[in-house]
């Protein structure tokens, strides 16, 4: 298991910023590499992004060592996305079967993960948000079809998109994490619109299943004055409090979204008009 740390940045900051230092503050391109454990801790609300692929092994992690407490999970929740192949997650012995898009919730607490998939030619591919947690919640496996979805945007602005909450009070409960998938209709581009803000929450995406030559325009940064990151398949964003976040697609594409913060209401947004950004 390997871990890299990022200190967050405030929005006067990334003023200067250039391409590589943007996308080295704010997005993770090596998150899935074949028979690794990869995180990466951000100081913004203390989030940890995973990802990891068995493919000729199955790899199991759990040491706190990089964080100060005994095992990952003292402290902490985590959701586990599977975005590949069938798989397996064991947790301190406890084993759960996850298809593609099945989401399993790990409460805090647990010493030992081991992740696997079921088949070398298709291995799972395991993405994964742990942040803090200050309550003890039974470990949950939420199946794709248990997933609660809505039906958001219009094809006419080209936003028609299915969003499944996973992680979420009205489904499967935790103490602060927020996660679920987004899928694009046929023929739509655009993610979250119109764009906000969300003060007392800060986002991350994981953009998957898409083709190797298609890029993510993820825009990003105060509305008065933005920024953009060019995205491909498997890569994550960190999008902070006070930083909008929408994107648009040059062919299709999901992403797995999560969140934490102050709360978990969902509709706790300041939405920001199209027209206002600049």
């Amino acid at each position: 298991m390997t871990m890299k740390v990022l200190y967050g940045t405030g929005p006067e900051d990334i003023k200067g910023y250039d391409t590589e230092r943007l996308r080295g503050e704010f997005l993770i391109t090596d998150l899935f590499a074949p028979d690794a454990v990869k995180f990466t801790y951000t100081h913004v609300d203390r989030l940890l992004i995973g990802g990891a692929v068995p493919v000729a092994k199955s790899l199991t992690f759990g040491s706190g060592a990089e964080i100060g407490t005994p095992h990952l999970l003292s402290a902490r929740e985590m959701g586990i996305a599977n975005l590949g192949g069938s798989g397996t997650v064991i947790v301190d012995g406890h084993g759960f079967t996850l298809q593609n898009r099945d989401v399993l919730y790990v409460g805090r607490g647990a010493r030992e993960i081991t992740v696997a998939s079921q088949s070398a030619d298709a291995p799972a591919r395991y993405y994964m948000n742990s942040v803090p947690a200050g309550a003890d919640l039974p470990h949950r496996l939420i199946p794709r079809q248990e997933a609660r979805p809505l039906e958001l945007g219009d094809a006419r602005r080209s936003n028609r998109r299915r969003l499944a909450m996973y992680i979420h009070p009205e489904v499967a409960p935790s103490c602060l994490l927020l996660m679920g998938i987004t899928d694009l209709a046929d023929g739509s581009i655009w993610n979250t619109m119109p764009p906000h803000l969300h003060e007392r929450r800060m986002e991350a995406y994981c953009y998957f299943d898409m083709a190797a030559e298609d890029r993510i325009i993820h825009l990003m940064g105060r509305p008065e004055e933005t920024r953009h990151l060019v995205v491909a398949d498997g890569e994550a964003v960190l999008s902070p409090a006070w930083s909008i976040h929408m994107g648009a697609g040059t062919g299709p594409y999901a992403f797995v979204w999560g969140m934490t913060g102050e709360n978990q209401e969902y509709n706790d947004v300041t939405p920001v008009a199209v027209a206002e950004l600049k």
